[in-house]
């Protein structure tokens, strides 16, 4: 669905993304995440043929990502999306979707079936009126108004409430299983875990990491494993009632089995742990870099 190749954006002598290299999959949801900074929106945008590429190649389907022909199979939210407040949903809608041809039996339905999914109420009420979570559902209606192939959202759930978010996030799970692509971005990493079949972290401009998160985890970090016992042993902390050994490996466990028993106790758990994408994300983005490509590019 997405081919990305080489893919650099120059500000003057600055380069907001040195060189990226993914693909992503019909039907896939692929997040983007980084620090501030990171090239993440710079990168949305040149996939969603806002900002020309300085070099590489970014094609969607069989069209370049430039392409006016593109962006009508594209559906966009931005991390800012203001809404025309003196329009209600119902009639903010219908003018999007006459701007993409869409016949109005056709848009009439698609936007009464989204806006029921997203459970939006007070349809007629003025947009400046609603809430901030309300404006958002209008929002990702208005990138569906089209039935795009395609849909890239930066932070869709940024601001809003628990509730507000689960919906969000189990709108967008439904959207590829209805053979949606989707390009995720998002600050909150649980929400990026919970969603994305794969994931690429961006670091000064660069992808410094990618995979799924197992993949990541395998390659950047570790699992520990948590044995807690009826007695203190040397290593030992306080777990309540019970100790708690912190090991990394399973023969570390069977040490810790073996101490406990030739301490008159026993085992009572042992709890596998690995690091969370939030985890892999500040172990990743906070390691030096031998060299900064920024740097190099405007030696």
């Amino acid at each position: 669905m997405i081919r990305v190749n080489g893919l650099r954006k120059t500000y003057g002598e600055f380069p907001a993304v040195v060189g990226s290299d993914f693909a992503v999959d019909r039907g896939e949801i692929f997040g983007i995440v980084g620090p501030n900074g990171a090239g993440k929106t710079t990168t949305l945008k040149m996939l969603a043929g806002l900002v020309e590429p300085s070099a590489g190649t970014a094609t969607v389907g069989t069209y370049d990502a430039g392409d006016p022909e593109m962006r009508r199979s594209l559906g966009f939210l931005p991390e800012e999306s203001p809404l025309y407040e003196d329009m209600t949903p119902r009639s903010y809608l219908r003018f999007f979707a006459d701007l993409y041809d869409v016949p109005r039996d056709v848009a009439r339905e698609r936007t009464e079936e989204t806006l029921d999914r997203l459970e939006l109420e007070h349809r007629e009420r003025r947009l400046g009126d609603m809430s901030k979570g309300m404006k958002r559902k209008v929002a990702i209606a208005r990138s569906l108004v089209n039935d795009p192939d395609l849909l890239i959202y930066d932070e869709p759930a940024s601001g809003l409430d628990p509730l507000t978010t689960n919906y969000v996030l189990e709108f967008t799970r439904e959207l590829a299983e209805r053979g949606k692509t989707v390009v995720f971005s998002a600050h909150n990493l649980y929400h990026v875990e919970s969603v994305c079949d794969r994931v690429v972290i961006m670091n000064r401009g660069q992808i410094v990491a990618r995979g799924t998160v197992p993949e990541i985890r395998d390659e950047h970090g570790s699992t520990t494993y948590r044995v807690f016992t009826t007695v203190s042993l040397p290593d030992s902390d306080p777990a309540g009632e019970e100790y708690v050994t912190v090991v990394d490996d399973m023969d570390a466990v069977e040490a810790v089995r073996e101490a406990t028993g030739d301490a008159g106790g026993r085992v009572v758990d042992i709890r596998t742990e690995e690091p969370s994408l939030e985890d892999l994300f500040l172990d990743i983005a906070g390691r030096e870099l031998e060299s900064d490509p920024r740097a190099e590019a405007t030696q």
